[in-house]
């Protein structure tokens, strides 16, 4: 029925920023032409973060861009959005984010095989600078391995 979408925008601080400790995929209400525009790619999660608001998971900050063919009915690209999940994990998230040092961070925005577009969030901790700098050796040390292996 749907064809294999290839739409997943990532949000390239989340892992850089943050330890994840626990990873949630949870849908988002959306409208018409926000769904069309997540569809061409044209979304960002720069900046996004999540909060409880009334005991109901948001995402704030996210942008998605005009649809181009929306007429009138064009949403506001940076609106609140709800997230949906279910009461279990809703109540995990709300115990984990209690803890110091606890947030969640939106990690990529995909379109599932039924077509719906799915927001993975992540239950982190904020890493120290000297974990970054362990992070960005860790990964150059793989690009210079991986390099090494096409040589041969």
């Amino acid at each position: 029925m749907f064809k294999k979408s290839n739409v997943v925008i990532k949000n390239k601080r989340a892992t850089f920023d943050y330890e994840i400790l626990d990873r949630f995929v949870a849908g988002i209400q959306l409208y018409g032409t926000e769904i069309k525009s997540i569809r061409d790619g044209k979304a960002s999660l720069v900046d996004t973060f999540c909060t409880f608001i009334n005991d109901e998971l948001w995402v704030k900050n996210m942008h998605i861009a005009t649809y181009f063919f929306g007429t009138y009915n064009n949403h506001d690209v940076r609106r609140d959005r709800k997230l949906l999940l279910t009461k279990k994990e809703l109540l995990k998230l709300s115990r984990g984010t209690k803890e110091t040092g606890n947030t969640m961070v939106p990690i990529k925005l995909f379109i599932n095989d039924k077509g719906l577009a799915k927001l993975e969030i992540g239950l982190a901790r904020g890493k120290k600078t000297y974990d970054k700098r362990e992070s960005l050796k860790q990964k150059e040390d793989k690009r210079t391995m991986d390099r090494a292996m096409k040589d041969h």
